[in-house]
């Protein structure tokens, strides 16, 4: 007798939220755009691991200690969490910690690093996310430096020269004060869930308007930072590249702003993905040049 295959829920598969690592995506490029990475094989193989199992890993292992009923990153309207969710996304943990031992031990145990630090963000006996300074600095930290240089151990051969070295410390910091900046832009929608729920994030600290203030000096200064980076390191065409390839995002953002002083209700799920859309393209568009063409 044949037995009935099994497949896994509608919910735990838009829980996982595997389209949203389109927007952690600028990280690895910018990472590869500075590495200048010679084997496809293994770079191909780090973006797997990171954005089809330990960024999913993460978001599923957080809806599930959520259970949000209102709009989150990727999903306008989640479905209720099972059971079935948790274990799958250890499941993808775990599949991305032994690929990950595949590339090198370093890189496996960053790996299983970040799991750790995205599990005590959501998970009840920690939970990060209750404490606005600390759930912003780990999340920024983990998403943006740890990140890069997780992908410059995995495209290099591990040695701890590499984290004392300034062409990678210096970019990867910087994308941590991009990611920083940008944060609790992706919660300003969230407030009265994160409220109802108890979790004093960052952004429900600030209020909807000061927030967008917030937001607005962190990006000036990422944004000085990475131009003063590209003049130094790169020289002023790229630099200028730099500016040209934010203007979007700060129009966009500009316009949100001015709306959101009109209408509170701006300040929503679907205004956030946009903005989170146009600075992921931007930004993709300009690392992906910066790597092939510089």
């Amino acid at each position: 007798m044949l037995q009935k295959s099994y497949t896994l829920q509608k919910s735990t598969w838009l829980h996982l939220r595997i389209p949203f690592s389109f927007y952690l995506l600028p990280v690895f490029v910018f990472a590869c755009a500075t590495v200048k990475p010679n084997g496809l094989l293994l770079t191909g193989l780090i973006f797997l691991i990171l954005h089809l199992f330990l960024y999913p890993a993460s978001n599923g292992f957080n809806s599930y200690f959520d259970k949000d009923e209102e709009s989150i990153g990727g999903l306008e309207h989640p479905p209720k969490v099972s059971e079935e969710l948790y274990w799958t996304s250890l499941i993808f943990d775990a599949v991305a910690l032994i690929a990950g031992f595949m590339i090198n031990w370093v890189f496996a145990m960053m790996l299983f690093g970040y799991g750790l630090a995205s599990k005590a963000y959501s998970h009840p006996l920690t939970r990060w996310k209750k404490k606005p300074l600390l759930g912003w600095l780990v999340a920024g930290f983990f998403q943006g430096y740890f990140t890069f240089m997780l992908v410059v151990v995995g495209l290099k051969d591990f040695s701890p020269e590499l984290f004392l070295n300034a062409k990678y410390f210096v970019p990867a910091f910087l994308s941590s004060a991009l990611l920083w900046g940008s944060y609790p832009m992706t919660q300003v929608y969230q407030h009265e869930e994160d409220g109802r729920r108890g979790d004093e994030t960052l952004s429900r600290k600030l209020g909807v308007l000061g927030t967008f203030h917030f937001t607005a000096i962190c990006f000036t200064a990422a944004s000085g930072g990475f131009f003063y980076y590209f003049l130094t390191s790169y020289g002023m065409t790229t630099a200028l590249a730099f500016a040209v390839a934010m203007v979007p995002v700060l129009a966009y953002f500009l316009w949100w702003y001015a709306s959101v002083r009109n209408d509170r209700k701006q300040a929503n799920f679907r205004n956030t993905m946009r903005l989170n859309f146009y600075s992921a393209i931007c930004l993709n568009l300009f690392f992906s040049w910066l790597w092939l063409f510089t």
